[in-house]
């Protein structure tokens, strides 16, 4: 059996159709820009989370937050399409913040400080301005879900999540594109080009570590 390319393939492969539809109706865009949009923030999350899991205890704290947290919506049975549906029902007007919070807690998680700088290049990057925010927020629980999935039917420990979130960020940075770029300038903060000592503390200290 062979595995697929990355996780960011794969995940992005399970959202084509009905749920990048629903997507695009919820950002006010089309499929097309929605597809391209979402293509460049999966990377991004994903390999951030790969940075994470790479600090000490990083992905201990994220396995732990999986199963305690987003097992119970990755063996929903309905898939990634009802997990979105009710990620964006609770994003509604009608009142019910759920989707949104939940999505804006599990960013603080990977992005930190970096929240701000995450959503702001997105937006640029993609077209999307202010809706890339809330793109993110749609996407974090996905995300999350997704990864749930994969370490309970993998059997996965900490080792396990953190060995395949690593190579998942590698593999981010080495393709490149747009998530690439973006991660990589997240990363980057003292903007000189490249990832220096002084910004893996910066991140150490500010990722997923101190929080719940």
């Amino acid at each position: 059996m062979n595995a697929p390319a990355s996780l960011t393939d794969e995940l992005l492969s399970q959202l084509q159709g009905a749920p990048l539809q629903q997507i695009a109706s919820q950002l006010g865009t089309n499929p097309s820009q929605a597809q391209s949009a979402v293509a460049a923030a999966l990377p991004m999350l994903l390999g951030a989370l790969g940075r994470n899991a790479a600090q000490p205890q990083g992905a201990a704290d994220l396995l732990g937050a999986l199963q305690r947290d987003h097992v119970g919506r990755a063996a929903g049975g309905g898939g990634l399409g009802d997990l979105l549906g009710s990620v964006l029902g609770g994003m509604g007007g009608g009142g019910g913040a759920g989707g949104a919070a939940d999505g804006a807690s599990i960013l603080g998680h990977i992005f930190g400080g970096n929240q701000q700088r995450a959503e702001a290049g997105l937006g640029q990057a993609t077209g999307l301005g202010a809706n890339a925010g809330q793109l993110l927020q749609i996407l974090a629980p996905i995300v999350m879900a997704f990864l749930a999935q994969r370490t309970q039917a993998g059997g996965m420990d900490a080792g396990g999540l953190g060995a395949v979130l690593g190579r998942e960020h590698a593999q981010v940075r080495q393709q490149g594109g747009v998530g690439g770029d973006l991660l990589g300038s997240l990363l980057d903060q003292d903007g000189d080009g490249q990832v220096g000592l002084g910004d893996l503390i910066k991140i150490g200290g500010g990722l997923l570590g101190g929080r719940r």
